[in-house]
């Protein structure tokens, strides 16, 4: 059969008024039109539908079948289409992302709260969790896009940088001492717990320099490193853009030489097609510079 879904919108319109003069008004269509349309149709299906009357038309048996059936399956037809708009038109569907707790609260959060005025009706998901652990979640298709620490090798992912941050050394007081890593080593040390990537980062840059990092304290929250500095419990290591409603006025930065190398944050996708509307618009709303 070469029924076209065109020729059974015109039938079902033709069945719902039992005229074929009005399905054509309502259709902006030809009276003609219909008449060939469902003259089309009944040869197709090698049945009559119609029993044309003086005055309009009645369904047969095989028409009132055909009429139920179709009228479901269009009225399934416009609801798919209109869920799919309202997907594209972000009335509706789920962001959903994952990043780690600093970068969710720090970065995320103005943007997130920005997203939900635009899109009141998109749900917002964000899961927590290290970098690795994001990778495995954005191949597992668990999240459509997630922040990551930059640089990581993953072929099977794409990566962008989205902004740079800078790993600091912060104490209660100003201090003009210049600290060497074997100095900063040797003070009450608050890092981040091992499993995190910034201490990984630092590990790594101390090792480099031949300094085993022995931290006094360890905490699961860039926040806690902080208050714990401001109660005069150590010095930390923290990263300086998360960090601004502390920095010279509750804490200080120290000067340490040479300063910890520069690290990025990028956002992260399995493919373009894997995205979803609320995703693109994400990042669209992330990387729009400010006017």
């Amino acid at each position: 059969m070469n029924i076209k879904l065109e020729q059974y919108k015109i039938f079902n319109e033709a069945a719902s008024t039992l005229s074929f003069s009005s399905a054509a008004r309502n259709l902006f269509i030809t009276q003609s039109a219909v008449s060939q349309a469902i003259s089309l149709l009944e040869k197709e299906l090698k049945t009559q539908l119609f029993v044309r009357m003086p005055k309009g038309v009645t369904l047969t048996r095989e028409g009132e079948l055909l009429f139920q059936n179709i009228n479901q399956a269009l009225t399934l037809i416009t609801n798919a289409e209109n869920q799919i708009s309202n997907l594209s038109d972000l009335k509706e569907g789920e962001l959903n992302i994952a990043a780690g707790d600093s970068v969710s609260e720090f970065f995320l959060a103005p943007y997130l709260s920005k997203f939900h005025d635009l899109y009141p009706n998109v749900k917002i998901k964000v899961i927590n969790r290290t970098s690795l652990e994001i990778n495995q979640l954005l191949k597992n298709n668990q999240v459509d896009l997630g922040f990551v620490n930059l640089p990581t090798h993953d072929e099977s992912l794409t990566f962008t940088e989205c902004f740079m941050i800078h790993d600091i050394f912060v104490g209660k007081n100003p201090t003009d001492k210049t600290y060497t890593y074997k100095e900063i080593s040797k003070l009450p040390l608050i890092l981040l717990e091992e499993s995190s990537n910034s201490r990984y980062f630092l590990n790594k840059q101390f090792a480099k320099n031949g300094i085993k990092v022995e931290p006094h304290m360890e905490l699961g929250a860039h926040s806690l490193l902080l208050e714990c500095v401001k109660e005069r419990l150590g010095v930390a290591c923290v990263i300086k853009e998360f960090s601004s409603k502390y920095l010279n006025k509750e804490v200080f930065e120290l000067d340490v030489q040479p300063p910890l190398p520069t690290r990025s944050i990028g956002y992260a996708y399995l493919t373009r097609k894997s995205l979803s509307a609320p995703s693109i618009k994400f990042i669209e709303l992330i990387t729009k510079k400010e006017d």
